[in-house]
Order: structure tokens, then C-alpha cells, then sequence
């Protein structure tokens, strides 16, 4: 296989070696994130680019490989775009917006789907990129600011907190030292150390399903596309999932079910005929990483400890099914990176970090009930639930409307926070169909660009049409003045009218919105979001 370096047991892709304490130097972190994967860097980035000193603890000294996250929603890449690095991950991945699905023995799919039913948006559906690429786009974009350090082979073994800073513990090559910091990001993964120091853990449900993770390299052109077997002819009675990669690598995905002998299931002469099952017998295949996993879907009850708060799967974890792992944790970064970037300037009281606690716990609670009801669907638990699958998937072959009942795996998309306390309510009266508040911004055209790209500069922004009114102060005002073929898509899926406006938050998600507003709606909606009133 083509991940043969490991380092007790986690496969190598490109080492970079212990960052030795002689080279540590500079002023105490103002935020340190424990964890060096995509979600730990993606939230170094964004408070690094607000201009915070941030230091990246990770205990590894490489860049692991091996099967991790592949699917990137769009929700993400519009993220990464507004950190400067979602045109690279598009351009180095696999597009795809088409998913299909099949179910037994039939060659043609019972129903398709697309993951970007709303056209004229920069960023695509989905991609799929190896989490290694991934994270290479990151630490160079790291590299380029001064104000971030990566300190590769640097473990935490203790934390303490006093209600205004924590103080941590970490080992380096032998050697101990303390760092303090007002705030710990903790991104340090399913096992997460930080939590166990803590004395915290998840609550929710264990899955003893396992699923065979085959990636392989495979010459010639196929689609990219995902694709999905219920019950197909090489894997009786069970599942099978398929995604193309870069690099001619693909992703073969096998349910195998419970009470398996994990080390026989991925030998190389027990692997291949699930292989060749899916691909054709003549296929001519290189293996690259092949592993056994189960899952679990859970979360912390809180995400926000004193000093230390989580995210990603040191928080919440769930099924790879519906691709709602990384994607949530990148969201939780999205989330929480404009709200502290408030609070370490001033410009916000400390309890606005509540918000990213009931939030990113809104968002995992969707992804976990998603991820659960996806499993349930695909492993039914009796003969009543496989009847009741197997009759929604007849259906669906001939009916549109039971396809929204087939789940295949619920794929990522942006969550909305319709209860949360950042919102202001819509005017008595207003009638709308354009985007509510707690609802991410939706993409389009303007006439130099993307909408979003307007809504990339870390500030609230006013978004107006026609509107007489002057934006508070730091926050941005986009008029929308000419109406051109281009700007009326931005004027239809925000049902804007003359005089309307939207405040949108750092994190592109509608904070309030107005047929008619006026100065004192607008700074009082704006001190409700930043956690204010």
C-alpha cells in the first residue's frame, strides 16, 4: 500500500519532525488549539487572519494518511473560501454535485440527486479530497502568517484553569514545559485527551456495525459521482458506497455486519473480491489504505468548559455516512472564531461565547439525528424495518415523492439556528421568502463577482436594496443599487424590496432582516448578535 511509513500505528504522509523548544519564541498565545487536524488549523486560520497570536499544540510530527475525512459539503469550501483557501481545495479535489442510488441487482439507479439544486454559486455541491491534501492546503496557508506557530510533536498531558486563563502541561521530546493562554481550543479528536483531563465525556449511542473502508487506485474514466448499493449482488443483504478521489484514487465503502474478524477482513485476498464485485473482474487495482471501523453517534453535553472549549470530534461524534464529521467540525470553527475574535478585542462581553455552545450543539444534535436515521435505514434492526426499506425503495423507483424517504446518508449541508439568541425577529407583520435569521447566507452573482466574497471580511455587513439608511459603525454596508440580470438573482433569493435590508454576521449567517428599517432596528439587531441584549 501506498501509506507504508507509521508512527505507532497511525500511517505517515509527509513528516515534518519535532518543533524544538529552541525555536520557541514570542509573545503568549492569546488563543491555543490543541490538535493539529483540519478543524484545529481551520480555526488557527481564521483567528490568525483576524490577527491573533494562536499556537497549534499537536502531538504528532507528520501529516497522517491513512482513510479520514473525504467529503467536503459546500458549506465548507464557502468557509475555506472566506479564509482564502476554498479555491485550492476545489481545484486540487473532486467535484461532484450528482449523487445515485441502486438497490439490488439492477445496473440503472432507482433515483439520482443533486447536491447543488440552486445553480449560480461559486462553489460546487461537494468535493472529495484525501484529509492528508487537505490539510497540506491549510498548514501552507499557515505558514504565511507570522502570528500563527505549529508546534509539531508537542503533547498535552495536564490542564488547569482559574476562570481567567489555563495553564497547560506539554511534553516535548523528553522535556516538560507550562504554557498559559486566556483561551484553549480543544481539537484534539474522538479520544480527545483534553476532555479525559477534564473528566468529561459523550452521551448517546454506540453502533456494532462494521464497514470495510477500501481505498484504491483504479486507471480510467468513470464518473464522478457518489454512488450507493442497497443490497447490491456483491454484498448480499448489506451495503456499498463509492467516491471518486484525486490522484486515480477511489473510496470503496463495505458493510460487513457484526461479529467479523477485523485483522482476516482487510487481507488483501479477502478485500479483493468485494473489489472486483463492485468494479468488474478484469479490474486491475493498486491498494492504498485499507481499515475496519465502526461508529458512534454522540456529543458532550456542553462544549464550553471555563477557559477550554471544544470542537469537531473532540466535541460530537457520528456515522461517516452523510459526510456531517469533518464538515460539522469545520462548522464549529465558523462558528466560534468571529464570536471570540469579539470578545479578545473588547468588543464583546465574555457570555457571547455561550451562543457558540447552544449553536455548535444545535448543529451536532441535526448531523447526530441525521447520521442515526441514515444507519437505521441502511442496517434495519428486525424483519418489520427491512420490509418497511425495501417497500420505500420500490416505491421510490416509480415515485418521486417517496425519494425523500430512501436514506442513503443525509449529506452535509449548512444548519439553520432558528431559536438562537443572536436572532432579532422578523417585523409584526413582515411577510417573507427570502432567508430567515439563523439561516446561512445563500451565494450568487453580483456584477464584479460573488455575493459571498462581499460577505468574506470578518465584519457584520448590511445588505440593502434601495434602502435609505447608514450602516453602525463597523459593519459594512453593500447596497445593491443597480438592477441588472445579475442582481436580480441576489434581489429574488433574498426576496429583497425597495427599502429592504439584511445584517449578516461575520459568519455569513442572517442575523436580522427589514422592510423598512431604521437606524435604532439596526444597532439594536446588531448588539443582539454580538451578545449584547
Amino acid at each position: 500500500m501506498a501509506a507504508t511509513n507509521s508512527m505507532n500505528g497511525v500511517p505517515v504522509w509527509r513528516p515534518v519532525g519535532t518543533t524544538p523548544l529552541a525555536e520557541i519564541s514570542g509573545a503568549p498565545p492569546a488563543v491555543t488549539i490543541v490538535g493539529g487536524g483540519p478543524v484545529g488549523m481551520t480555526v488557527a486560520l481564521d483567528l490568525g487572519r483576524k490577527g491573533h497570536r494562536v499556537v497549534i499544540l499537536n502531538r504528532l510530527d507528520f501529516v497522517p494518511a491513512g482513510s479520514k475525512a473525504i467529503c467536503f459539503s459546500k458549506r465548507t469550501l464557502d468557509i475555506w473560501n472566506r479564509l482564502g483557501v476554498g479555491v485550492r481545495m476545489a481545484e486540487k479535489g473532486a467535484v461532484w454535485n450528482v449523487g445515485k442510488v441502486f438497490w439490488g441487482d439492477s445496473a440503472d439507479p432507482i433515483y439520482s440527486f443533486d447536491m447543488l439544486p440552486v445553480k449560480h454559486q461559486q462553489m460546487p455541491g461537494f468535493i472529495n479530497l484525501q484529509q492528508y491534501h487537505a490539510e497540506d492546503i491549510l498548514i501552507d496557508a499557515l505558514a504565511e502568517l507570522p502570528n500563527v506557530e505549529i508546534r509539531w510533536g508537542h503533547e498535552v498531558t495536564g490542564i488547569e484553569q482559574d476562570g481567567k486563563q489555563a495553564v497547560l502541561r506539554v511534553v516535548t521530546g523528553g522535556q516538560e514545559y507550562r504554557l498559559e493562554t486566556p483561551w484553549v481550543i480543544a481539537c484534539d479528536g474522538s479520544r480527545s485527551p483534553v476532555r479525559h483531563m477534564l473528566g468529561m465525556d459523550f452521551e448517546g449511542r454506540v453502533f456494532e456495525d462494521n464497514f470495510l473502508i477500501a481505498d484504491i487506485k483504479v486507471k480510467g474514466d468513470r464518473p464522478c459521482e457518489r454512488w450507493f448499493w442497497f443490497d447490491p449482488p456483491f454484498n448480499r443483504g448489506r451495503s456499498a458506497l463509492l467516491h471518486k478521489q484525486p490522484d486515480e484514487v477511489w473510496r470503496l465503502d463495505f458493510q460487513l455486519g457484526r461479529d467479523i474478524d477485523r485483522e482476516a477482513c482487510i487481507r488483501p485476498e479477502n478485500v479483493a473480491p468485494y473489489i472486483r464485485g463492485m468494479l468488474g473482474d478484469g479490474i486491475e487495482f493498486e491498494p492504498e489504505w485499507y481499515s475496519v471501523y465502526t461508529f458512534q453517534c454522540r456529543r458532550m453535553e456542553s462544549f464550553v468548559h471555563d477557559r477550554v472549549i471544544f470542537a469537531g470530534d473532540s466535541a460530537h461524534l457520528v456515522s461517516p455516512f452523510g459526510a456531517r464529521g469533518c464538515n460539522g467540525g469545520v462548522a464549529d470553527a465558523d462558528n466560534l472564531c468571529w464570536k471570540l475574535d469579539l470578545v479578545l478585542r473588547g468588543e464583546a462581553p465574555e457570555s457571547l461565547i455561550a451562543s457558540y455552545d447552544y449553536e455548535a450543539v444545535v448543529t451536532a444534535d441535526e448531523n447526530i439525528l441525521n447520521s442515526t436515521r441514515s444507519t437505521d435505514f441502511m442496517s434495519p434492526f428486525s424483519q418489520a424495518a427491512t420490509a418497511m426499506r425495501d417497500a420505500v425503495l420500490e416505491l421510490a423507483h416509480q415515485h418521486a415523492f417517496a425519494r425523500p424517504f430512501v436514506n442513503s446518508g443525509r449529506l452535509s449541508t449548512a444548519v439553520s439556528y432558528p431559536g438562537s439568541p443572536l436572532n432579532t425577529p422578523d417585523e409584526q407583520g413582515a411577510l417573507w421568502a427570502g432567508i430567515p435569521p439563523g439561516s446561512v447566507a445563500l451565494d450568487a452573482p453580483v456584477a464584479d463577482g460573488w455575493l459571498l466574497d462581499h460577505l468574506s471580511h470578518g465584519q457584520f455587513t448590511l445588505l440593502s436594496w434601495h434602502a435609505d439608511i447608514d450602516a453602525p459603525a463597523g459593519v459594512t454596508h453593500l447596497r445593491l443599487e443597480i438592477m441588472g440580470d445579475v442582481e436580480a438573482l441576489v434581489v429574488a433569493r433574498y426576496d429583497l424590496e425597495r427599502g429592504s435590508a439584511y445584517l449578516i454576521r461575520p459568519d455569513q449567517y442572517v442575523a436580522a432582516r427589514w422592510r423598512s428599517p431604521d437606524a435604532r432596528a439596526v444597532e439594536a439587531a446588531l448588539g443582539r448578535a454580538m451578545g449584547k441584549k
